[in-house]
């Protein structure tokens, strides 16, 4: 699937399938790369590191297309042209605070942006009936969500006068944003391998502030709604799709299922103290092992990539006498290594631009890199227990500060408890830069 490694082979395969559902207008075109402009000029092109990026836009507007003619749902030529609109525009909400698009923000800038009302008007192209179906892709569709989008759907059907007191069309056009809705949480997943979908998890993760331990378990209960709830539509969709797309979807989805039963089987031997995480300061010859420094960093390439400080440095960094390094074994201090904690003087690291830390170049101040674990053992207190040997480590080099990144909510509960402070905050990712004194 390397065809779709990028914004321009996507834009192509999408702009071929316009042609072959008859979107040819200058304005179909425009609205992509105006779409693609947008998300990139606002920080949320690929390099934006959070799942509703313009990757996704661009996916679930291509796999839209790809599926049309599932056997579910019969779409009109004029169908065709509301699914591409809705689905291109979607997640429309550039100047997001949250990754996670809030429907509303996503229609009131759909709905002042002066370019795509242009656009929109030029496709002949009714407004309301756009507000629907991105409204329907809400999600989860159940409980106060559902509700509210109902009003608001309701709403737009009065006041469009080609859905006003036309029951048969509004129902129709609540199945096309229910087909939009079981792409937008298919596509992603159908365009890759479990590589792919993985590190869009983990996306998914950082950008809504989730603690690693509930990665997988989410991803689960994810993919069981929709195959158990969405049957139907998810069938639909899935057998139109080339088998490749197909392939991918399903092998993901069962990737995911025996890693929670590994991660399960974990948990139960912790719980029935058959497993013991041992945190362990390692030894200056330990650390030049060339099976040690390759053990670690393939834990470190499991963290998101943000939070990968030192990547090109890394084996040069494991052997630096100035940094510490922890790691949690299981069972004793020889056994298999599932996790570990390093870091150094703050001067060492190059941090994102915002942050104006006043103790850099000044020598008191130690950074710890976020904590790296295997996937299964979060969750566990090992993290916790590597970080408190790393203080009292970095207390014994006669270091006045520590800090590092962590989730808001675990700094504030810090506050009290370590007398930490936020030194940066940062949006939507909610992943702040803290300092404490040790």
């Amino acid at each position: 699937m390397q065809q779709f490694a990028n914004t321009h082979s996507m834009r192509n395969e999408i702009l071929s399938l316009m042609v072959e559902k008859g979107l040819e207008d200058d304005c179909y075109v425009e609205m992509l790369d105006y779409t693609i402009d947008l998300f990139e000029s606002q920080g949320l092109g690929t390099e934006y590191y959070g799942y509703h990026n313009i990757n996704h836009e661009l996916e679930v507007t291509y796999i839209s297309l790809l599926a049309i003619n599932q056997d579910k749902i019969q779409f009109t030529e004029e169908d065709i042209k509301y699914l591409y609109v809705a689905a291109l525009f979607h997640d429309f909400d550039p100047q997001k605070s949250v990754d996670k698009p809030h429907e509303e923000s996503v229609l009131k800038f759909i709905s002042m942006d002066k370019k795509l009302r242009q656009l929109i008007n030029q496709a002949n192209i009714d407004l309301e009936i756009i507000k629907v179906l991105i409204l329907r892709t809400t999600y989860p569709w159940s409980g106060k969500l559902k509700s509210n989008a109902e009003v608001q759907i309701k709403q737009s059907f009065d006041s469009s006068d080609l859905t006003r007191n036309n029951l048969p069309y509004q129902e129709h056009i609540m199945e096309m944003g229910w087909y939009l809705s079981v792409v937008d949480r298919i596509s992603g997943y159908a365009l890759g391998d479990f590589t792919k979908a993985m590190e869009m998890a983990k996306m998914n993760a950082h950008a809504l502030a989730w603690r690693p331990s509930l990665i997988v378990r989410s991803a689960v209960a994810y993919f069981e709604e929709l195959l158990n709830k969405e049957t139907d539509m998810a069938k639909g969709i899935l057998k139109i799709l080339p088998k490749d797309m197909r392939k991918n979807f399903f092998d993901t989805v069962l990737s995911f299922m025996k890693i929670r039963q590994q991660e399960i089987t974990i948990q139960a031997n912790y719980s029935y103290e058959n497993l013991k995480l041992i945190p362990t300061i390692e030894s200056r010859t330990t650390r030049s092992d060339p099976n040690f420094i390759k053990t670690l960093y393939e834990i470190f390439l499991e963290l998101p990539s943000p939070l990968q400080f030192e990547k090109e440095n890394f084996e040069k960094s494991v052997k630096d006498p100035q940094v510490i390094i922890n790691t949690l074994r299981l069972n004793d201090k020889n056994g298999e290594i599932v996790g570990f904690s390093k870091g150094g003087p703050l001067e060492n690291y190059k941090l994102r631009e915002e942050i104006r830390d006043e103790n850099y170049g000044e020598s008191n101040t130690i950074f710890l890199e976020p904590l790296a674990l295997k996937m299964g053992y979060w969750g566990l207190k090992g993290g916790s227990e590597m970080r408190h040997m790393f203080i009292m480590q970095a207390h014994s080099m006669k270091y006045k500060y520590l800090t590092s990144f962590a989730l808001r909510d675990v700094i504030r509960a810090r506050i009290d408890k370590e007398e930490a402070e936020f030194v940066t905050l940062f949006d939507p990712e909610r992943w702040d830069y803290y300092r404490i004194r040790l």
